[in-house]
C-alpha cells in the first residue's frame, strides 16, 4: 500500500454527477493502491442548521452512493463522522493550536457566511480545525483535493506542523495532496455559467446520482444549448490542448456538455471538441445520453435498492465506525498525552 487516504463528503442531499466525477469515481480507483477511509461528514453538515430527519436520510444516501459506485466496505472503511468521537476530541486540541489569523484567511468561510457574517455559527468559523482533525486522527498520508480544497489542506499541514513543534515531536505526518489532473467543472444544465449544485431548486439543473436511466436521458435532452452546431478546432488554443476562454464564455452550455462527455469517456475536452466538431446538438445529445446512462444508470439503480434497505446501509456504517475508532483512538490517546492531559 502507498499510504492511507482520508476523504469526506457532506450529507447535504441530491448528490449529482459533479460529485461523482469530482470525488467518488476517484475514491473507487484509489482502493487498489491505498488504505482508504471514506467519511460522511455529518459534524461538518451541522455548521448550518439541518432538518434532523433529512440529515439522517442524507447520511444514508451518501453511504449508498459510495457503495453503489463501487467502494468496497470490506477493504475500505465507510462511516459517518459523528460516530467516531475522536474527530471532535482532536478538533478541540486543534482549535487550541490554530491561530485566529489562519482562520481569518479562509476564503470558504467568507463565501458561506456571506454578508451576514455576525450570524454565522462558531462551528462554521472553526470547521477547518475539524477538517484537519478528520485527517490527522488517522495519520492520513494523502488527501484527494480539488482546487477549492487546496487552502484547507495547507491549513491542515500548518496545524500538524505547529502541533509537532509545540510538543517537540514529529507526531503527525505532513499530509500530501493527491491531484488527479484538471478537475471536471460540471456546470448547471439550465445555465452553463453556474456550477451544478445540490441546492438548485430545479431538478433538471443536475443529473442526480440516484436518477434512473430514463431520467438521465431526459435531462440531457432538455439541457440548455444554443442554435449553432457544436464548436470545432477554432475554439481551441494554439497548442490544441484546451479551450480558448473567450470561446467558452460565448457558448458555456456547449462546452459544459462536451466536458461531461469527455469526463465520462476519459477524454480531454479538446478531444471531445474534435470528435463532435460541427455536429448538431441532437446527434451529440443522443450519444452523451447513451454514455451517461451506461455509466450512471447502474449506480442510480443500485442506490435506490440500497436506500430501500436502510438496515444494510446502517450496518456498513456501524462496522466502518468500529474499524475507524480502532485506528483513531490510539492516535488521539497519544496526542492527548503529548499535550499533558492526565490519563488515569
Amino acid at each position: 500500500m502507498k499510504g492511507r487516504i482520508f476523504s469526506g463528503v457532506q450529507p447535504t442531499g441530491n448528490l449529482h454527477i459533479g460529485n461523482y466525477l469530482g470525488m467518488i469515481r476517484n475514491a473507487v480507483a484509489l482502493q487498489a493502491d491505498y488504505e482508504c477511509i471514506y467519511c460522511v461528514v455529518d459534524l461538518h453538515a451541522i455548521t448550518v442548521w439541518q432538518n434532523p430527519d433529512e440529515l439522517r436520510a442524507q447520511t444514508r444516501e451518501v453511504a449508498a452512493a459510495f457503495l453503489a459506485s463501487g467502494i468496497d466496505p470490506k477493504t475500505s472503511i465507510i462511516f459517518n463522522q459523528s460516530q467516531v468521537r475522536a474527530h471532535a476530541e482532536l478538533a478541540w486540541i486543534f482549535n487550541c493550536v490554530t491561530r485566529l489569523g489562519w482562520l481569518n484567511r479562509m476564503t470558504q468561510f467568507k463565501e458561506k457566511a456571506g454578508k451576514n457574517r455576525e450570524n454565522a455559527s462558531a462551528g462554521l468559523y472553526v470547521y477547518p480545525a475539524l477538517m484537519a482533525a478528520d485527517i490527522m486522527v488517522y495519520k492520513a498520508t494523502h488527501v484527494p483535493v480539488g482546487e477549492d480544497q487546496k487552502q484547507h489542506l495547507e491549513f491542515t499541514r500548518d496545524v500538524a506542523a505547529k502541533f509537532n513543534h509545540d510538543v517537540g515531536e514529529e507526531f503527525f505526518p505532513i499530509v500530501e495532496p493527491l491531484i488527479f489532473g484538471a478537475a471536471t467543472r460540471v456546470m448547471n444544465l439550465r445555465d452553463g455559467t453556474k456550477k451544478m449544485s445540490k441546492s438548485d431548486p430545479s431538478d433538471n439543473s443536475r443529473i442526480n446520482l440516484d436518477d434512473g436511466p430514463d431520467a438521465i436521458a431526459q435531462k440531457i435532452r432538455k439541457a440548455k444549448t444554443d442554435p449553432h452546431p457544436l464548436p470545432g478546432e477554432e475554439a481551441l488554443t494554439d497548442d490544441g490542448e484546451s479551450i480558448r476562454p473567450e470561446a467558452e464564455a460565448e457558448r458555456p452550455e456547449a462546452f459544459n456538455l462536451l466536458s461531461i462527455y469527455g469526463a465520462l469517456t476519459h477524454r480531454s475536452i479538446a478531444e471531445s471538441v474534435r470528435h463532435f466538431a460541427g455536429a448538431p446538438f441532437s446527434d451529440f445529445k443522443a450519444e452523451l445520453a447513451e454514455v451517461a446512462v451506461e455509466h450512471l444508470g447502474p449506480i442510480g439503480t443500485e442506490m435506490q435498492r440500497l436506500m430501500d434497505d436502510p438496515g444494510y446501509v446502517d450496518g456498513v456504517l456501524r462496522d466502518g465506525a468500529e474499524r475507524a475508532t480502532a485506528i483513531a483512538d490510539p492516535i488521539l490517546h497519544e496526542a492527548q498525552k503529548l499535550v499533558g492531559f492526565l490519563q488515569v
